[in-house]
């Protein structure tokens, strides 16, 4: 297939600031691409992931994603679906319903709500949950090189990507962890801990995400969802809460957490950083 040009942004999503948070790659018209040739142009950015936007297959949604790691794609993912609708809105995406902007991914319709700068999406409901077996658990601390009594809770938050958490007592001890790469390469790990009480943020988190190619990603909109419903389910934390999640990458990422009715929006900062043409 020969290639053409195709607009491009690169948007940094959750920074306190442009360039603090994590970018994603958008491909704003992906129409054509074969699989291989997607997959491909991620391996190329080597960013956490790289989106194609696509005409939508069913009536309710404004447009399809499909979202790309180093390692393959994946269903979901919380800052390429906020980076995206971004880059969407800003090149003149006009959604079919005014309050409400609605994207289709491989985990089904997501929506969106907020303005292009600061957009929140609602968290999908996890595809698996429920307390983490102890084999699992047990090598979950040898990873993180902690012993297990440090983990004061855990749970299976798996929306897509295949989430599990383990809740330390403090951000203190997340933001010490010191990760062993070799046992880590087939795990999805996120850890959280609390701020103490009259901090900007009440939680920390981390991700480590081993199967896709990435050891720590800069800041997880896909875990900072799942981690807020179990939270917030169990009343670990209230309906509303701010989250800090990047700097031991050398990033600021700041995450937006509220429950209403019963559903769970994480939003955050949205920046175009880089815009253009690719010649895919």
């Amino acid at each position: 297939m020969p290639q053409r040009a195709r607009a491009f942004a690169q948007v940094d999503v959750f920074g306190a600031e442009p360039y603090q948070g994590n970018p994603v790659a958008v491909v704003l018209d992906g129409s054509d691409l074969t699989d291989d040739a997607m997959a491909h142009f991620a391996r190329w950015t080597n960013l956490s992931e790289t989106t194609f936007v696509l005409p939508p297959t069913t009536p309710e949604a404004d447009y399809r994603l499909r979202i790309f790691t180093p390692g393959g794609e994946i269903p979901f993912a919380g800052h390429p679906t906020l980076g995206s609708a971004h880059a969407w809105l800003t090149a003149g995406g006009s959604p079919r319903r005014r309050d409400v902007l609605v994207q289709e991914c491989a985990m089904g319709l997501v929506e969106l709500r907020g303005e292009a700068g600061d957009l929140s999406f609602q968290a999908p409901t996890p595809v698996r949950t429920g307390p983490l077996d102890e084999d699992l658990l047990a090598r979950i601390a040898r990873g993180l090189r902690i012993d297990a009594d440090a983990v004061i809770a855990h749970q299976w938050v798996d929306n897509g990507p295949g989430w599990a958490a383990v809740q330390l007592a403090t951000a203190a001890e997340v933001l010490a962890l010191e990760p062993d790469d070799a046992q880590m390469t087939d795990l999805m790990i996120g850890a959280v801990g609390a701020h103490p009480a009259g901090a900007s943020e009440q939680f920390e988190l981390r991700a480590f995400c081993g199967p896709i190619g990435v050891r720590e990603d800069p800041v997880t909109g896909s875990l900072n969802a799942s981690v807020a419903q179990w939270l917030i389910g169990t009343g670990a934390a209230p309906t509303a809460y701010r989250a800090a999640q990047g700097s031991r990458v050398g990033r600021r990422g700041l995450i937006s957490v509220r429950q209403e009715d019963g559903e769970t929006w994480v939003g955050g900062a949205c920046a175009t950083c880089v815009t253009g043409e690719v010649r895919l």
